[in-house]
């Protein structure tokens, strides 16, 4: 007697029309959860271009064509504000961040796969290829990875090719949450997606992205010009809407934060810059930025970056906290990463009662009493066989 074969997935339905979208997302919405993932374009612009949207439910895929002529998008925008139905994505911050840009809002509830994989013990950021072999026994093809999402009329591989994303993750999501229903570790996740749902998270302050290019300078002048030029690129790469560093690039915003001109000819001896930058629109706006920065009184300029306080961690010990670490993400099939940074095994060896996410929470329960422990004499560790073992003096 042969075998029967499963039903073959339904072919995904292209979506172009708001009737159309409407209709889906009233059926989607009475589903327990929807898949969801997005293409888009941001090589050329400072904003991202939505272009796909892929949803799925349990039992029907569709691809909206986000780019078709006519359609509203706003049925979707209900779907992914029904707390109903928990959206389910994997690496989800720049699907987030396009749909928060689109509707005003962040999907909710959310379900990361990812995160998930990391609770899970899949290890760090594990890709959606991987989770895909391991949950769903299938293989991307990775054939339009790098597909122009912006051209039209879209091809049926295309189409194909998007639609899997969210067939899969349904597989994905469903093993993930068994796992983790099966081990007591719901919870942990739901602490993870709790900064995901925040709108904080993809919020850009222009006043503080000088931070990220971490000047390693005490003077105050220099911080302060670096702070305006950078929160002046931060704001017309949004007006022009083109990618920042395309406008202009870190180093140059360094060497200009530096150099302090004052005049066209002056900025354009700037690497990167052109005589016609700096003669345009940018480069009369960004001349008025540092004037404004130079005209500044100190009590006005941003602190330098402040050293650690009290005596450096001794890199024994902080040894010695990696080793723990890995033994107890290998204990409790975590990953390392989730638990806790280089950073906080920096502050924990150098601090006394730093307030540290690790320990607090679950973190708190799988390392961080363990490595208060460790740090006072109360644990030891040592070596049984192949493994590291935990020892209690006495």
């Amino acid at each position: 007697m042969s075998r029967r074969q499963p039903a073959p997935e339904p072919a995904p339905a292209l979506i172009t029309t708001t009737d159309d979208l409407a209709a889906l997302c009233d059926r989607l919405r009475a589903e327990r959860f929807v898949t969801v993932d997005t293409e888009f374009m941001r090589e050329r612009t400072y904003w991202p271009e939505l272009c796909v949207v892929q949803l799925a439910g349990e039992r029907e895929v569709a691809v909206v064509d986000a780019l078709a002529e006519g359609l509203d998008l706003a049925p979707l925008g209900a779907l992914l504000a029904d707390p109903r139905v928990v959206k389910v994505f994997h690496a989800a911050r720049q699907d987030v961040e396009i749909f928060l840009l689109k509707f005003g809002a962040v999907p909710v509830p959310i379900f990361d796969t990812q995160i998930a994989a990391m609770v899970a013990g899949f290890g760090d950021q594990v890709s959606y290829d991987a989770l895909c072999r391991a949950l769903a026994g299938a293989h991307i093809d990775k054939a339009h990875r790098f597909s122009d999402w912006s051209a039209r009329p879209l091809s049926a591989s295309q189409i194909a090719y998007a639609a899997a994303d969210v067939t899969h993750l349904r597989k994905i999501y469903a093993g993930l949450t068994a796992r983790l229903e099966r081990e007591g570790r719901m919870e942990w996740v739901a602490e993870e997606m709790a900064a995901l749902a925040d709108p904080a998270t993809y919020r850009v302050d222009p006043e503080t992205v000088w931070e990220r290019l971490r000047p390693r300078t005490h003077n105050r002048r220099f911080l302060g010009l670096l702070r305006a030029i950078a929160a002046w690129r931060e704001r017309e790469a949004q007006r022009i809407n083109i990618p920042r560093q395309r406008l202009v690039k870190d180093e140059t915003l360094l060497e200009i934060a530096a150099t302090a001109p004052e005049t066209p000819a002056e900025l354009a001896r700037a690497r990167g810059i052109s005589e016609g930058f700096a003669k345009g629109k940018s480069g009369a706006s960004l001349l008025a930025a540092i004037r404004e920065a130079k005209a500044l009184p100190d009590s006005a300029l941003p602190e330098a970056p402040r050293d650690r306080a009290g005596p450096a961690p001794s890199p024994a010990l902080v040894a010695l906290l990696k080793v723990l670490l890995a033994a107890k993400s290998e204990e409790h099939h975590v990953a390392p990463r989730l638990i806790a940074s280089g950073e906080d095994l920096d502050r924990l060896a150098a601090e006394a009662t730093p307030d540290l996410p690790v320990l607090h929470g679950w973190r708190r329960e799988v390392f961080g009493e363990a490595a208060l422990a460790l740090k006072s004499g109360r644990l030891a560790l040592g070596v049984e066989g192949r493994r590291v073992t935990l020892v209690r003096p006495g």
